[in-house]
């Protein structure tokens, strides 16, 4: 995938969305995605990196448990043939669920 290919993927989601971080107070209404590149796992031999293997966490924060749409998320993730880890969390400060989808990707 390329980082246009992955932000396309994102948008057709459906939901609101930003790389990383919305503007202080600029987060719309929920549900909404960040995502971001937290690092690269590359392949290499010979002093050269061979693979870009690109991290990418989304996350997806909802104020109650959506499976409807959970589903509708990982099966975007799979039409783009993405492997992804699922873990959730409810973030009592700020009263809404963050659903965390791990993924790798080869970048070109």
């Amino acid at each position: 995938m390329t980082y246009e290919q992955i932000a396309t993927m994102i948008e057709s989601m459906g939901l609101p969305y930003a790389y990383h971080a919305f503007p202080n107070n600029g987060a719309p209404e929920l549900p909404y995605i960040v995502f971001n590149y937290p690092s690269r796992d590359d392949f290499g031999a010979d002093n050269f990196n061979y693979v870009h293997i690109e991290n990418v966490d989304i996350e997806l924060y909802t104020e109650n448990k959506d499976f409807a749409l959970e589903s509708s998320i990982e099966s975007v993730l799979e039409q783009n043939g993405l492997f992804y880890s699922k873990s959730v969390m409810y973030l009592q400060t700020e009263y809404m669920y963050e659903i965390l989808y791990e993924v790798q990707t080869v970048i070109k």
